[in-house]
């Protein structure tokens, strides 16, 4: 019944059924990131949010290059990115850096020029941006760490980039029963949250 159907249809709407029953292209993407995306200070790498997004997204086929480094910097970040998208040319960059510049005092305008960079050598090479904004501290006092955390909206907005998240770690950091001792990094009960998290905002490509 269902050849004598197919042998029905017209060429044209015979084509359009076949795209759309076809499986959804498999997607490369790239996390670039710190500490926060290396599952820092847990007893198993496989409990950080980066390798539950991996779980995840391996059911529609799509791959994870986790090249975060735990102390990176925007600097490093920078440094390394041209080698990466050369070699797996993803689809998606996920930025997740500048925490460190920022828990380093560095100078806002020239954290915001090397994520600037970092936004054009993905978009350059064809990669869509998923920007992760993250806080610092407070008691780096509110002169520096509001126009810190209002940076990452600002590229989001002047990129106009789809795809943000204005704190990654939201209903994780001020729970201090999901942070380690340092009141940095988070535990491991609090990746998924962070999953959740950034799921919230990814293309629906990646989910489906």
């Amino acid at each position: 019944m269902v050849s004598e159907l197919i042998r029905s249809l017209k060429p044209g709407v015979f084509v359009l059924v076949c795209l759309l029953a076809a499986p959804a292209q498999a997607a490369t993407v790239l996390v670039m990131g710190d500490s926060l995306s290396t599952a820092y200070g847990l007893s198993d790498p496989d409990q950080g949010w980066v390798s539950l997004l991996e779980e995840r997204l391996s059911e529609n086929r799509h791959s994870v290059i986790n090249a975060s480094i735990s102390g990176e910097t925007t600097r490093g970040g920078q440094q390394r990115l041209p080698g990466l998208l050369d070699r797996y040319q993803p689809d998606y960059v996920i930025l997740e850096l500048g925490g460190n510049d920022g828990l380093q005092g560095q100078n806002i305008p020239d954290i915001r020029s090397r994520l600037q960079d970092m936004i054009d050598q993905s978009q350059d090479a064809g990669a869509d941006v998923i920007l992760l904004g993250i806080r610092i501290p407070p008691n780096y006092g509110p002169r520096y760490t509001e126009p810190f955390f209002n940076m990452f909206g600002e590229l989001a907005e002047s990129n106009q980039l789809d795809y943000f998240l204005p704190f990654m770690l939201d209903s994780v950091a001020e729970n201090p029963d999901l942070m380690q001792g340092d009141g940095i990094h988070p535990r491991a009960e609090a990746q998924p949250r962070i999953l959740d998290n950034v799921w919230s905002i990814l293309p629906g490509e990646l989910k489906n």
